[in-house]
């Protein structure tokens, strides 16, 4: 396993609520577990919303010390610097939306290359307006790559369409993935679903991956 997994892609494609996840399924192997929120473009979903749970589960979170106020400064910790380059923890970056968000990430790149250590997940979602088909998402993604200087390694199939979401939406998306799996020469890396949705079709898919959503999810919804 990497020890560094980024969560990159199409604003409002869902990166939080997987990177939130995804550091909660790190610790519970056992692992030394620290999260960055990188994304200073999104102000309403946030890694820092899940501040107290991230804490109960010993989980460090990193993150800008104007998140969640009413100032839009790109002020990141130096801490980030440290983590990074710490050999011991485990780290989930939670990268900001579409190229926008992912220039913050490259002033980080040259010390996640040097270790080259790491997983650049691409998180697309097929019923989001601007990554409807693979050919769309895939320009996101290369626009990310630019900004970033750092490339994709992997996709993650985070298609929903919220708490509408059936199995049949997760099924019907598999077209979709493939495709930009094809075009991008990239394998896929897991295929996200909450409950009770992931219930219903863990036994069909051998990447499956369980999330759970935000609770500011459900207050706004």
């Amino acid at each position: 396993m990497k020890r560094i997994t980024l969560f990159a892609g199409h604003y409002g494609s869902g990166k939080t609520s997987i990177a939130v996840s995804w550091a909660k399924h790190l610790k519970k192997q056992g692992f030394n577990v620290a999260i960055v929120d990188l994304d200073i473009v999104n102000p309403y979903f946030r890694t820092k919303d899940s501040e107290k749970e991230l804490e109960d589960a010993g989980i460090e979170l990193i993150c800008s010390e104007y998140a969640n106020t009413n100032l839009d400064a790109p002020a990141l910790p130096k801490e980030i610097y440290t983590a990074i380059n710490d050999r011991e923890k485990h780290l989930v970056i939670d990268v900001g939306g579409d190229d926008r968000g992912a220039v913050a990430l490259g002033r980080y790149t040259p010390d996640i290359l040097e270790e080259n250590s790491f997983e650049m997940l691409f998180v697309a979602n097929c019923y989001r307006p601007l990554t409807k088909t693979a050919e769309d998402a895939l320009e996101i993604m290369r626009e990310i790559e630019q900004a970033s200087h750092l490339p994709f390694t992997a996709i993650v199939n985070n298609s929903n369409i919220g708490d509408a979401t059936t199995s049949d939406e997760v099924k019907s998306s598999q077209d979709f993935i493939e495709n930009l799996s094809k075009l991008s020469g990239l394998p896929v890396y897991m295929t996200t679903a909450v409950s009770p949705v992931y219930e219903t079709i863990k036994n069909d898919y051998s990447d499956i991956f369980k999330i759970e959503l935000q609770d500011k999810y459900y207050k706004i919804n």
